[in-house]
C-alpha cells in the first residue's frame, strides 16, 4: 500500500511520465513508417487549423504524427496541441506526450469539457493544429462523444480521422484494448478524408464522424492482426 501511495506522488508520476517519454520516443523512431492517405494530410503540414481524430486506443502512437509533421518539406512550425484528461493518468500520458513536442490542453471530450472547449476553440483561432479521441477518456470504446463535431462546427474547422498500427506491439487488456509499440518494427499511419462541420445541425455530424473513425481503424485492424 505504501508503494501504491509512493507512485501517485508527483514526484513519482513526473518520472513515470518521463521515462514513458523517453520510450515512446525511441520505440516510435525506430519503427519504420508508412504514411497512407497523405493527400488528406500533407496540406496541413504548413500550417492548421485543423483537427485530427482518433480513438483513445491510438493515443500512444499519433506523437508519430509530429514526426511525419516534421519531415514534409512545407513544413511550418505550427504549434500541436491533444486534449488530456483532467484525470491523473491524463495528466501522466500529457507530460509523456509531451516529449514530441505536442502541447496538453485539459479537458475531456465525454464530460462536458467546457474549459477544454474554450481553450482549444482558442488554439483554433491561432492556426494551431489539434488531437482529439472522441470515446476518452474511458469510452465506451469506439463510441464518438459529441464534443468533436461541436468543436468542429463552433471553429469552422475540418476533422482529418486517423487510426495507426504497427507490427511489433504488446496488447494491452484495457477498455480500449490500447497497444503498446515495440521497437524496430513496421508501422502505418492512415488518414482519410477530410470531415467538415455545419455550424447549424452539428449533431447530425457525429454518425459520420465516427463511421470516418471506424473506417481507418478497420483498415488498421487488418495489419499486423497477430503482435510480432
Amino acid at each position: 500500500m505504501q508503494m501504491k501511495s509512493l507512485l501517485r506522488t508527483p514526484q513519482a508520476q513526473s518520472f513515470l511520465a518521463s521515462l514513458l517519454g523517453g520510450y515512446l520516443a525511441f520505440a516510435l523512431r525506430t519503427t519504420r513508417w508508412t504514411l497512407e492517405g497523405e493527400e488528406h494530410f500533407v496540406s496541413y503540414a504548413a500550417g492548421g487549423p485543423v483537427i485530427f481524430a482518433f480513438w483513445h486506443e491510438f493515443l500512444p502512437l499519433v506523437p508519430t504524427l509530429a514526426l511525419i509533421f516534421r519531415k514534409e518539406p512545407a513544413y511550418r512550425l505550427t504549434p500541436i496541441h491533444a486534449l488530456i484528461s483532467q484525470h491523473r493518468d491524463g495528466r501522466f500520458i500529457g507530460a509523456a506526450v509531451a516529449r514530441f513536442g505536442i502541447q496538453p490542453i485539459l479537458g475531456s471530450s465525454t464530460r462536458g469539457g467546457a474549459a477544454g472547449l474554450r481553450n482549444l476553440l482558442v488554439v483554433l483561432k491561432k492556426g494551431d493544429i489539434i488531437g482529439i479521441t472522441p470515446d476518452g477518456p474511458k469510452g465506451p470504446r469506439r463510441q464518438a462523444a459529441s464534443g468533436v463535431a461541436q468543436l468542429a462546427a463552433l471553429a469552422g474547422v475540418p476533422i482529418v480521422p486517423v487510426a495507426a498500427r504497427t507490427s511489433r506491439r504488446i496488447q494491452l487488456n484495457s477498455w480500449d484494448r490500447m497497444p503498446v509499440p515495440l521497437p524496430f518494427g513496421r508501422g502505418v499511419v492512415i488518414c482519410g478524408p477530410a470531415i467538415h462541420v455545419p455550424r447549424s445541425g452539428w449533431q447530425d455530424a457525429v454518425p459520420a464522424i465516427a463511421e470516418a473513425l471506424n473506417a481507418v481503424a478497420g483498415r488498421v485492424d487488418g495489419l499486423w492482426a497477430k503482435p510480432s
